[in-house]
């Protein structure tokens, strides 16, 4: 009897160990997993009938706002709805009570709510005279650049990312497929589990913010990062070297050629190349005359293989191979944007914005301001660097050599009467036959004698051909109708 109950009494004892130890483990390791998993509804549950504050457009559009609900039976006193519908929906993001939020909704929920520190101290005297301690947001991106880029891009799977390069701020931040965000947050229960079962089976994965949570590969528009470290290196200039005539560039260690497009001969200085997307120069240049090493620590300087300080959730990573140190062929690939190369529409965007930023990239951000219901100031952004990957004496070199590409290169469908532009196209070939091609063009434009005021990049995915005009011919007159709009209200 006394063994039985010394068993009984020791399986006890472990059975509360295990307890104990799962609970802390629970409270402690995994804490911040839990909270932060979207699907975890529990703050959500908690926020739904918490006061919400709105957000609007950079041109005063109303994006998101809490509104009562039109059900007097249902356990929830407000509803939160989106006016734009799919138009802002990978801005706002959604903020369900099944699926939890996603986008700004995700990112600034405390502020929205009135939750931070600073607004909690504020609102201390609200507590006597009946106000909702809420921050209304403003974001950068227009509603006007918004739609001019939805149009024009259509039914096309792609991204449209537009930015300030003098402060980071994102003016237009658009990707097809999209969703409508009343979809998900209505109180409807079965409506809005409909509704997300739809858009996971929906093909492109419409709930993915694709400008700046995917990456694909950039093709030529990557030759500009390319010319930059070679310029930042020393090992390059806009006289020397100058890369023979040829039709195509075979690397070390293999036999492949790197053909141009459709067997044409080009070579000559970083303009001239840049010009023409020469892709046997790029490849050269990469391989043989800055080498390995410096192309890994020059496109890690341009933001490969690093996390992106944007104010959104699960940015993606652009990559540049480090394997290539030791990789000839793979090298000569990467150089012209090809081989394991990937980048997000928002990475190719900053690109361009730094090279009209005099060699500054500064953190990409879509707030602008918050402030509580009575319009005091509660937070704002300041623009800020994040990287410095090239001089201003090289950047203003590669900015140049990009106006080159626009006035008489692949890029002329960039060009807009009065203005100064710098481009490059890109034409990421997917190796099939007939041939398909994610089609890219990125650039840049402004005042003439003046900074750039905007910086673009457009993907256009899975399109007939592969040549290196089909980004200009695609991808180019999104990327013109954007600049243009932005450059009439700057």
């Amino acid at each position: 009897m006394n063994r039985n109950i010394r068993r009984l009494g020791v399986a006890l004892m472990l059975c509360y160990v295990a307890l104990f130890v799962k609970l802390n483990w629970i409270q402690v390791i995994d804490a911040d997993d839990l909270a932060n998993n979207p699907l975890n509804t529990a703050p959500i549950r908690q926020d739904f009938n918490r006061a919400r504050g709105a957000i609007t457009s950079g041109d005063g559009v109303l994006l998101a706002e809490s509104i009562p609900n039109p059900d007097v039976d249902s356990e929830f006193d407000r509803l939160r709805v989106y006016p734009e519908g799919e138009l802002f929906g990978h801005v706002t993001g959604y903020f369900s009570f099944q699926f939890g939020a996603s986008g700004l909704e995700r990112e600034y929920s405390e502020e929205l709510t009135g939750q931070t520190f600073g607004q909690q101290v504020r609102g201390f005297a609200d507590l006597f005279v009946a106000n909702e301690n809420v921050g209304n947001m403003t974001v950068s991106v227009r509603q006007d650049l918004q739609q001019i880029a939805r149009d024009q891009l259509g039914e096309r799977e792609g991204s449209v990312v537009a930015i300030d390069p003098r402060t980071g701020e994102i003016l237009s931040f658009w990707s097809y497929p999209t969703f409508d965000p009343n979809a998900l947050s209505g109180t409807d229960i079965e409506a809005t589990e409909q509704a997300w079962a739809l858009y996971n089976l929906a093909p492109g994965t419409p709930l993915r913010a694709h400008q700046y949570q995917d990456r694909y590969f950039p093709g030529s528009t990557f030759k500009v990062v390319t010319g930059s470290v070679g310029l930042e290196t020393g090992t390059v200039t806009n006289d020397e070297p100058s890369y023979p005539f040829v039709s195509g560039y075979t690397a070390p260690q293999t036999d492949l050629v790197i053909s141009n497009f459709g067997g044409r001969v080009c070579g000559g200085t970083l303009p001239e190349i840049l010009a023409v997307s020469c892709n046997s120069s790029f490849a050269q240049m990469g391989t043989e005359t800055i080498g390995g090493e410096l192309m890994v620590q020059g496109s890690e300087s341009w933001g490969f293989n690093r996390d992106v300080p944007i104010d959104m959730p699960a940015p993606a990573q652009s990559f540049f191979p480090p394997d290539v140190v030791s990789n000839p062929p793979k090298l000569a690939q990467s150089s012209i944007g090809q081989s394991d190369v990937q980048a997000t529409p928002l990475q190719m965007a900053m690109v361009a914005g730094a090279v009209a930023n005099g060699g500054t990239m500064m953190r990409p951000h879509l707030m602008t301001e918050i402030r509580n219901r009575q319009g005091s100031l509660v937070d704002e952004a300041d623009p800020e660097p994040w990287l410095t990957p090239l001089s201003p004496t090289n950047a203003e070199t590669m900015r140049v050599d990009m106006i080159g590409v626009v006035e008489d290169g692949t890029a002329t469908a960039l060009r807009i009467p009065g203005f100064e532009v710098g481009g490059k196209t890109g034409t990421a070939q997917l190796g099939t036959d007939p041939p398909r091609s994610h089609t890219w063009i990125i650039g840049f434009a402004g005042p003439p004698g003046q900074p750039a005021t905007v910086a673009v990049a457009v993907v256009v995915l899975d399109q007939d051909g592969g040549s290196e005009a089909t980004g200009g011919r695609v991808a180019g007159p999104i990327a013109r109708a954007v600049l243009e709009a932005a450059l009439a209200r700057p």
